[in-house]
C-alpha cells in the first residue's frame, strides 16, 4: 500500500498551493492507495476528511508537522492543534502519551546551504542532532531536498536503527508522490495507520521519474 505521508494544503498551510480536491484526483491519477494530509501545527477535522475521502474514493489520513526546537517533526496519532514552538522533549511525551508516533523530517534540509557537505560531516557526527533522541523514524525521503541530504538521512537511519520514511512535502499538486511509503498490510484507518507506522512494516520509495 503506497502512502505519501507528507502533504500540505491549502488554506491550511499558507505556504501550500493545493486545493485538497484536486489533490485527491491526482492522488488518484498517480495510482496512490492513500494520502496524509500533515499541515503546519494544525489538524484537519475529521468530519471534513471523511466527506472528502467519500467523495473521491480515496484514503485520506490525517498528521500533523511540529516545529520544535529541534526541526520539523511529523506526528501520527496526536491529534491537538498546539501552535506555539513545542521543545522536542516536551512534544515526545504528549505523543507518547496518546500512543502516537514521529518522525524526524527532513532532517538534513539545507544540507550543502550551510555547508556541510563542505564541512564533510562524518555520518557519526550528523547522527548526533539532539532530535534523533526523541523519534521514532526519520524521513529518508523528502521529494523537496536533492538526493544528498536525502541520502546523509538515510545513512543516519540506518546507523541509528531507526525506520525511514518518504513522502512529497508536496506543496503544489504536481509535486505529490515524489517519494512515498510503501506499508506491507492494507490501512482502512487512522488507528491502523499508527500501528503500523509503531510495528515497522513499511519502506520508503522514490517514486520520482527517471532521468
Amino acid at each position: 500500500m503506497r502512502i505519501d505521508l507528507h502533504i500540505h494544503t491549502a488554506p491550511l498551510s499558507a505556504c501550500s498551493y493545493i486545493d485538497p480536491g484536486e489533490l485527491v484526483q491526482e492522488a488518484r491519477r498517480r495510482k496512490l492507495d492513500g494520502i496524509c494530509l500533515t499541515e503546519h501545527q494544525v489538524v484537519w477535522d475529521p468530519a471534513e476528511v471523511n466527506k472528502l475521502a467519500l467523495e473521491e474514493g480515496v484514503k485520506i489520513f490525517r498528521g500533523n508537522e511540529f516545529t520544535t526546537n529541534q526541526g520539523d517533526v511529523l506526528v501520527f496519532g496526536f491529534y491537538e492543534d498546539i501552535k506555539e514552538l513545542m521543545l522536542i522533549q516536551d512534544l515526545r511525551e504528549v505523543v507518547q502519551q496518546a500512543g502516537g508516533f514521529m518522525i524526524a523530517a527532513h532532517p538534513f534540509r539545507g544540507f550543502k546551504t550551510f555547508g556541510i557537505g563542505q564541512l564533510q560531516m562524518t555520518v557519526e557526527q550528523a547522527g548526533k542532532r539532539k532530535v534523533f533522541e526523541f523519534v521514532d523514524a526519520v524521513e529518508i525521503g523528502n521529494g523537496k531536498l536533492a538526493q544528498d541530504a536525502n541520502d546523509m538521512a538515510r545513512k543516519v537511519a540506518e546507523m541509528l536503527g531507526l525506520p525511514g520514511t518518504g513522502g512529497s512535502d508536496a506543496h503544489r499538486v504536481d509535486e505529490i508522490a515524489t517519494w512515498v511509503t510503501v506499508f506491507e498490510k492494507d490501512i482502512e484507518n487512522e488507528i491502523q495507520l499508527v500501528e503500523e507506522l509503531h510495528a515497522g512494516r513499511f519502506r520508503a520509495e522514490n517514486r520520482r521519474p527517471k532521468i
